[in-house]
This record gives C-alpha cells, sequence and structure tokens, in this order.
C-alpha cells in the first residue's frame, strides 16, 4: 500500500468517525422538546408588541417584490404592523413603481427610495434608524411568508432572554431545476437539523437574512459594530445576517428557530449563480467563525462540536480527495476503500433524513454528494484564501436581482450559457488558490 492511498484510508476514517459523532448527537438535539407553554392566548390583544418589516430591495424582478409584499400584508397578526420598503438604488424604479403604487394608500408601508446602490446591510440600517417598533423582522425581497410567521416568531420573541429568532426557509421554486430541488432539501437539512439543535441551547449560529426576526432595543444597541464591520482593514459587506446574530450571541441574547413559521425564498436555479452564493456564505462563514471561537467556552460542549464538525469535517474530506486524485495519478490505482466509505455514509445519511422527514425524495440528495466533493471543497478552498475580497459577484447591472442571486429564467438561458458560466467562475478557481496562498490573504 502507497502512502497516498493510507493517507486516504486514514482520512476518511477519521472523517467517518467526526461526521458520525457530531451527526448522531445533530439528530438526537434537533429531535422535537417538549411543547412550549407559550401560546396566542397568553399575548391579550393589547399585548402584541409592535413589529416593524424591514424588506431591501436591489433591482428584484417587480412580480417577485409583488408576491413578497402580498405576503406581508396578508399577516394574520394582531399588534402594530409597519413595512418598510428600502429601494437600494435599484436601475430598475420605473419597473417596480406600479409595485410601489399598489401600496401607496396602505398606511402600514413605507417605500425608501435611496439615491444610489449602498448594499444590503446600510439599506436595512437605514430603515431600522426610522423605525420604531418593538421588533424588527429582517425580510428579503425575494421572500414570501406564511400568514402566521410573524405571529408565530413574535410569541417566541416573548421571553426578554431572546434576542433573534428565525423561521424554517424553503425554496418557492423548488420545483423548477434539479438544483432547486436539491437547495430545498440543503435548506431543510439546514434548519431542521443543524438550526434546531444548536436551537435547543439557545444558540442558532447564524439567523438567516430571508426571515429574521430581532428585538429592538438588543439591534440598536448593536447597530453601530453592525454596519462598521471591518475584515483585514476593509468593510465587510456580506454576510450580515450570520454577523449580526453572533454580535446578539456575544451579548448574551438567546437566538432561536421556530420550525412552523415558513418562509419560501427564490434560490438559484443554475450552478453559477448557485457557485456564487455559495462562496460570499463560505467568506462569512470563515470570517465570523473566527468571532465565533471565544464564544465557544461559554456555550454547550455541542456547540463546540458543532463548529468542529462543520470546519474540520470538509478538511478531512479534502484530504481524502486530493490523496485519492495523487493515488489515481500516480499509481493507477482506484482509491476504492475510500470511495465506498463515502459512499455507504452518504447512503446511509439520506436514509435516516428520508426516514426522518417522512420524505423518499431524500434519497435523492445523495447526488448531493458529487457537488459538494468537486465544486463545493475547491470553493470553500478558494473562500479561505481569498478572505479579504468583498465583492458581492452578481450586483453588476439593473438585471440583477437583489440578495445577490442572479436569477435568470428558464426559457432565456440555454444549456450552454449555464455550463459557460459555471467553467467561468470554476476556471480561475486553481490558479488562484495558489496565488493566494503565496500572497496571503
Amino acid at each position: 500500500m502507497n502512502l497516498f492511498a493510507i493517507v486516504s484510508i486514514v482520512a476518511v476514517s477519521c472523517y467517518a468517525l467526526l461526521s458520525t459523532l457530531y451527526k448522531s448527537m445533530q439528530a438526537i438535539y434537533a429531535r422535537p422538546a417538549e411543547p412550549e407553554p407559550a401560546s396566542d392566548e397568553l399575548v391579550g390583544s393589547g399585548l402584541w408588541p409592535s413589529v416593524d418589516v424591514i424588506v431591501p430591495c436591489y433591482n428584484e424582478d417587480p412580480h417577485t417584490l409583488s408576491a413578497c409584499l402580498a405576503s406581508l400584508a396578508h399577516q394574520e397578526y394582531y399588534g402594530k404592523l409597519r413595512v418598510y420598503v428600502v429601494d437600494d438604488g435599484s436601475g430598475n424604479r420605473d419597473a417596480v413603481a406600479p409595485v410601489h403604487h399598489t401600496y401607496a394608500d396602505d398606511a402600514r408601508f413605507e417605500f425608501i427610495l435611496l439615491p444610489e446602490n449602498v448594499g444590503k446591510r446600510k439599506a436595512q440600517i437605514a430603515a431600522i434608524r426610522r423605525s420604531s417598533g418593538d421588533l424588527v423582522l429582517n425580510v428579503d425581497s425575494d421572500t414570501t411568508l406564511a400568514s402566521d410567521v410573524i405571529r408565530k416568531l413574535a410569541l417566541k420573541m416573548q421571553d426578554s432572554a431572546v434576542g433573534a429568532a428565525m423561521g424554517q426557509l424553503t425554496a418557492s421554486n423548488r420545483s423548477d431545476t434539479w438544483l432547486t430541488r436539491l437547495i430545498d432539501m440543503e435548506y431543510w437539512l439546514a434548519c431542521n437539523e443543524e438550526r434546531a439543535a444548536q436551537a435547543r441551547f439557545g444558540a442558532v449560529m447564524c439567523c438567516c437574512g430571508p426571515c429574521a426576526m430581532y428585538r429592538r432595543s438588543s439591534l440598536l444597541s448593536l447597530l453601530d459594530q453592525y454596519e462598521t464591520q471591518m475584515f483585514r482593514g476593509k468593510p465587510s459587506d456580506f454576510g450580515e445576517d450570520r454577523h449580526l446574530t453572533i454580535l446578539m450571541l456575544e451579548a448574551g441574547f438567546r437566538t432561536e428557530y421556530v420550525p412552523d413559521a415558513i418562509a419560501a425564498t427564490v434560490v438559484p436555479d443554475t450552478l453559477g449563480p448557485y457557485l456564487r452564493q455559495q462562496l460570499r456564505w463560505a467568506r462569512s462563514t470563515f470570517r465570523d467563525t473566527l468571532l465565533l471561537l471565544r464564544l465557544l467556552p461559554g456555550l454547550d460542549r455541542y456547540l463546540t462540536l458543532d463548529v468542529i464538525g462543520q470546519n474540520l469535517g470538509p478538511l478531512l474530506l479534502t484530504v481524502t480527495v486530493l490523496a485519492g486524485l495523487a493515488q489515481l495519478a500516480l499509481t493507477g490505482t482506484v482509491p476504492w476503500s475510500a470511495c465506498l466509505m463515502i459512499a455507504a455514509m452518504t447512503i446511509i445519511r439520506c436514509t435516516v433524513v428520508a426516514f426522518r422527514a417522512r420524505q423518499l425524495r431524500f434519497l435523492g440528495f445523495s447526488l448531493h454528494t458529487f457537488i459538494n466533493i468537486f465544486l463545493l471543497l475547491p470553493l470553500k478552498a478558494y473562500a479561505l484564501c481569498t478572505l479579504s475580497n468583498s465583492d458581492w459577484l452578481s450586483r453588476k447591472s439593473a438585471s440583477v436581482p437583489e440578495g445577490g442571486i442572479n436569477r435568470s429564467s428558464p426559457e432565456t438561458r440555454s444549456p450552454d450559457q449555464t455550463l459557460q458560466g459555471a467553467r467561468e467562475l470554476l476556471t480561475p478557481f486553481v490558479g488562484r488558490i495558489f496565488r493566494a496562498i503565496l500572497q496571503g490573504w
């Protein structure tokens, strides 16, 4: 047995042990806890907190924005509700003007038109400083909420120790392509396993941007830190949801997950936009993990395992893949042991999730393993080597929607264009990784 085969087997064995321990503990803690005593009856009609909803928009599709605002207008909420729609210097204001006009006579809606594009974070802050509600709900403009979302999140916020709470995310365009189906399953896992387990200890690590509620008094105390986040001397313009969540935890507040508060958001339907989105998320995760490390001693030990599993696991898998490729290239032998172990773990994992979710479709999530190994692992390596880069990668023109997702309709985007977009994004990775390592972050 050669050196590369030994390294591959050792790395994949360590990965299997870590993954089994981490995912087993996650599945245990993600199980629904005992029902909470809180109910609608505990909050009288005159005691519901006031809620300000912040909807930042940048070149959003008019139909998508209209669906978002309609879902807010039809919320079954008994307290005072106000919606701030912030147009962040969009180039398509003429196209969305009819949407604005639809709600012009609704006293609950206020439209803020920024003269130039300042980014999602500053657009949010512009509305937060103008608002006055007890609670603040951040909603992406490509997201629609179930009619009871605000009520259920507000109930969770009854506890003054809770600084933030998020709902469950689904893909509103799930049925569009094979990729949107996989992303929808990915969201289910992220919410109902990862976030659900973290919420058992009151420390959801990222209250996701499409639907996250904050206590306004807590938010105001952190607003300056949130607005002026820097990394290596440069302003940090993305990953706002994760950073704000970490700030809440650092200030001593609990962060929670409400599984029955359902928010449906538009997800990328082609590989190019998906990989650009994942690159931004990877960079923000690495940046804020550095802040999170100093909080871990004061949190439950499971959360330390969670951070180790999410960061060390991909590293071990990367070593496995690189050693296996080296073995194949230099000796002409296939690393069957590593391949079979990864395949077995994938099958077991997807079977368990399908049983937990009571949905056979999760057996198809095994296809995500190929995306993870051949696309996301190289992308994460590239993200780690380019942490100082704050480019949104998709906010280039007025035709690019808000939220960092460059959505092209299936009717106007050919398979050749999709493959070309993926190639344009992936081709520079290897060379840039080596240059970044040599030049430093």
